[in-house]
């Protein structure tokens, strides 16, 4: 009996650990399985292009040359001949401004000129007297026939004539520069066109007051633009601003100009950036809110119909290069090496960096491809150059006519590794 009941547990036993080996064969196996099962990648092959690299920027379409109309007198509006839009010649009449108090203090000062002339000859013909006047009394004083009282009060006569006679002189010029500038005011009651232009903006109506220039800033009455010069003015940050020479080719896009391309060439790049200028604590709210910009001139090639204002993209060819191996840019990925001085090991980094780093490590991130042999992936190191919007110039580590995995991207950035398994999409497959 106790021999039977040996036997059954002996059974049982042996019955838990099949089951048990049964269940850790077929986990083996299903995890296997899925470990092995392959990646659905896109691919595309090493070739040959030309690559050109651009800086993009946004900004606005300006004229190259635009004057803004101020007064420099002050009045009401007694003519504009203009209106916005119109096109003027150099020396055009823009605006005529009343002329009455102007007029009035030219004919002042022209009588007060007029005053100070006869003053003059008056003076002069009382010095010539006083002269003549002294040169007898010295002669007299010669022949001791006047006391030298006499001859001292003739001698200050004549010096006092002379003295009042320059002093006629100077109230002359006086009063001349006065006139002179009454009829300088006077002419600045009419502005003329200072160039040859088109009329962008006009501010000002026939009635109104301005106020000159010398008062404060001044009125603008109107803006002058040459619209046959035109640029384009973009922020470009400080990162890529280092890369843009003057003379660069640009590429322009206009968003009233859906479907079309214009040309230009970068004509100037600001010294400064935009908040320079700004006092310390604008400047401080500015850089507190956006990054440092520095503005860029680009001057326009094609003669359109561009209107001051205008939103434009500009693409700045900064370098180049021609038949050069590339793949798309997608194809790069990145991978930190961790290298510590204890183990001198290397391994990709997965935890956090602040996890992982340690004195005396070290981080180096490598630029990766995986390439296509058979149905698996092969981690390959390579060495990127300059790249545009699809494709990047690759100097060392591939070759031409290689394959090499273009997507997805949580493949190329997670999922692969070095003889992974992969499987081409159907799609990629066709020529």
């Amino acid at each position: 009996m106790a021999r039977t009941k040996k036997r059954r547990r002996r059974r049982w036993i042996l019955f838990i650990l099949f089951l048990a080996l049964l269940g850790g064969g077929w986990h083996f196996w299903k995890k296997k399985n899925a470990q092995e099962k392959p990646t659905k990648v896109d691919v595309e092959k090493v070739t040959r292009r030309n690559i050109t690299e651009s800086v993009v920027a946004t900004g606005r379409i300006h004229p190259v040359t635009k004057v803004v109309i101020n007064p420099e007198v002050a009045g009401g509006i007694v003519s504009l001949p203009v209106v916005e839009g119109q096109v003027v010649k150099e020396g055009d009449v823009l605006v005529k401004i009343k002329e009455d108090d102007y007029l009035a203090s030219r004919d002042l000062s022209e009588a007060s000129h007029q005053g100070s002339l006869a003053q003059l000859k008056l003076s002069r013909a009382n010095r010539d007297r006083a002269i003549a006047d002294f040169k007898r009394t010295e002669a007299l004083f010669k022949d001791k026939l006047i006391s030298e009282a006499e001859f001292l009060a003739g001698r200050t006569a004549a010096d006092v004539a002379q003295a009042s006679f320059e002093a006629s002189g100077h109230g002359v010029s006086q009063a001349k520069a006065s006139l002179d500038r009454a009829v300088e005011q006077l002419s600045k009651t009419i502005i003329l066109a200072p160039i040859d232009g088109t009329v962008v903006q006009l501010r000002s109506e026939k009635g109104e007051r301005v106020v000159g220039t010398s008062l404060m800033s001044g009125t603008e009455i109107m803006t002058i633009a040459q619209l046959d010069r035109m640029e384009a003015r973009v922020e470009v940050g400080e990162v890529d601003v280092v890369s843009i020479q003057v003379g660069q080719k640009v590429t322009l896009e206009a968003d009233a100009f859906r479907d079309e391309e214009f040309t230009g060439e970068v004509s100037e790049i600001a010294n400064a950036s935009n908040t320079a200028a700004m006092s310390n604590a604008a400047a401080s709210m500015v850089s507190n809110q956006q990054a440092t910009k520095f503005q860029v001139k680009i001057r326009v090639n094609e003669k359109t119909g561009f209107r001051p204002g205008m939103s434009v993209t500009a693409y700045i060819e900064t370098r180049s290069t021609t038949n050069v191996l590339s793949i798309p840019r997608q194809s790069v990925t990145t991978r930190k090496k961790v290298q510590s001085e204890d183990s001198g090991e290397k391994e990709d980094e997965i935890a956090a960096p602040k996890e992982r780093k340690k004195k005396g490590s070290e981080k180096k991130v490598d630029e990766i491809v995986f390439l296509v042999e058979g149905n698996k992936a092969k981690r390959q190191t390579v060495e990127g150059g300059i790249s545009d919007d699809d494709y990047i110039e690759i100097k060392s580590g591939l070759e031409e006519g290689q394959t090499v995995v273009t997507g997805s991207y949580s493949a190329i950035a997670r999922d692969l590794d070095d003889e992974s398994l992969i499987e081409v999409k159907e799609d990629k497959k066709k020529p």
